[in-house]
């Protein structure tokens, strides 16, 4: 097995530091559905702002700053100069396949149709579709914040419904990429803790070493332009 520990993903980001429509520079805002993200702070400094049912809050980075949040929490990224992070993500590829909806403004989240017209960057200008695709997702960040910083948690609900539908026919490939990758992952060590029960050790002559160079190409993400490691 050659995945990385766990069926993880890790990504070298470098965060925007186009400024948004509040004159803070930093990457799109956004919502994992199934995934726990991870930050490890390499250099620089910036904030991470999340809102989740427990409401509004901006956390310092600076290097050596871990930071991780479970499904459901709306984050942004703020670079306050040179911000730079290690980002280890649950349930590698699933982020790629779809579980990353961004906050538009509710007008764009109708239908998958309308979504992916937003979010999609033109092959042509893809630094300035990531930039509007990353003011609209703030633009759409500030609105919400308002909702639950008036109404409550409960303001969320309309948004995480919407993110649900967005993806509602995208799950059975979700299952196959799980199944194939981080379940995969899990159900073997506890097989070897069961072989090892036994007295066996088979497994550990099949231990070989995986290195991965630097990716060839940074691309535009949401939060940033990134290295992905495969």
């Amino acid at each position: 097995m050659n995945l990385f520990p766990g069926g993880t993903g890790v990504t070298h980001l470098t965060v925007y530091d186009w400024a948004g429509p509040d004159g803070l520079p930093g990457g799109s805002a956004h919502v994992h559905l199934v995934c726990t993200e991870g930050y490890v702070v390499l250099d620089g400094r910036g904030r991470l702002q999340t809102l989740a049912d427990d409401g509004y809050a901006e956390t310092p980075l600076e290097p050596l700053t871990v930071a991780w949040f479970a499904p459901g929490v709306i984050h942004r990224l703020v670079n306050d100069g040179g911000l730079r992070i290690l980002v280890v993500m649950q349930n590698a590829g699933l982020p790629e396949a779809g579980d990353a909806v961004l906050t538009f403004p509710p007008e764009h989240l109708t239908d998958p149709a309308h979504y992916r017209a937003a979010a999609t960057l033109p092959p042509d200008d893809p630094a300035g579709g990531a930039r509007r695709r990353k003011d609209l997702a703030v633009d759409g960040f500030l609105r919400l914040r308002e909702q639950v910083e008036r109404d409550g948690a409960g303001a969320l609900a309309a948004f995480y419904e919407r993110a649900t539908a967005l993806v509602h026919d995208e799950l059975p490939a979700w299952r196959g990429r799980w199944a194939r990758g981080p379940a995969e992952a899990a159900v073997a060590t506890g097989e070897q803790i069961e072989r090892l029960t036994e007295g066996g050790f088979q497994h550990l002559h099949d231990g070989r070493l995986t290195v991965l160079g630097p990716p060839p190409e940074r691309g535009y993400g949401m939060c940033g332009r990134l290295a992905t490691y495969p």
